[in-house]
């Protein structure tokens, strides 16, 4: 049950995980990709249930790290050390990432994926949004750097749960935003053209928060 007497102490976590998505979602990944090309050659509809199902991947990997991290702690009094350790250096890894795309020489890339020619419903795109979230090493490694942001030492579960269930809903509402705009070509433009001030703020972020988690604060 949240403790809405002391909701201010974890607040700051909260956000700052909730923040930690946003730019991960931000941050071009094996997810975005996927949904940009149905976006752009199946349509809105096919983006959308793609979108869904991300989302919901998502948000199954968050309980899962979430419910995992909780028996460990149980079991073992220095998990969180290590697993913020670990949450520290795969931010500051994702932030040697994105500054080397923001320096890299632009790359020519196509609008669209090429068709395979099948009919697939709408629960065949949920499906293979989910499957793909699921399998997605970044997004699990997204997940426990996410986890050890907003869950520190002694920090209640109910903190934990609603980092989980927020950053699921935000999860899936930006990448069915995306999925909106992907099925435009001017937006895919536009989105390719900031890429390299995207970058460069995403490096800046993740780096700043890496070093956060490693020094312990």
């Amino acid at each position: 049950m949240i403790d809405f007497a002391n909701i201010s102490l974890y607040l700051p976590g909260i956000l700052l995980a909730y923040t930690a998505l946003m730019m991960g979602l931000i941050s071009p990944g094996p997810a975005l990709l996927g949904l940009m090309g149905v976006s752009l050659e199946r349509g809105r509809r096919a983006g959308h249930c793609f979108a869904i199902g991300i989302g919901t991947g998502s948000l199954c990997i968050g309980i899962l790290t979430l419910t995992g991290l909780s028996a460990l702690l149980a079991t073992w009094a220095d998990a969180m050390t290590v697993i913020r350790i670990a949450g520290g250096l795969y931010l500051l890894w994702l932030a040697f990432k994105a500054f080397r795309s923001a320096f890299r020489p632009k790359q020519v890339a196509g609008d669209t994926i090429t068709p395979d020619g099948k009919h697939i419903s709408g629960m065949g795109y949920f499906t293979r949004g989910l499957s793909l979230h699921l399998t997605n090493p970044k997004a699990i490694l997204t997940w426990i750097a996410i986890i050890s942001i907003g869950f520190a030492d002694g920090t209640p579960l109910w903190v934990g749960w609603v980092i989980v269930l927020g950053c699921g809903t935000i999860s899936t509402l930006v990448h069915f935003a995306y999925a909106t705009a992907f099925s435009t070509r001017p937006a895919i433009s536009l989105y390719r053209r900031a890429a390299r001030w995207i970058n460069g703020i995403l490096g800046i972020f993740f780096a700043a928060v890496g070093i956060r988690l490693l020094a312990g604060r």
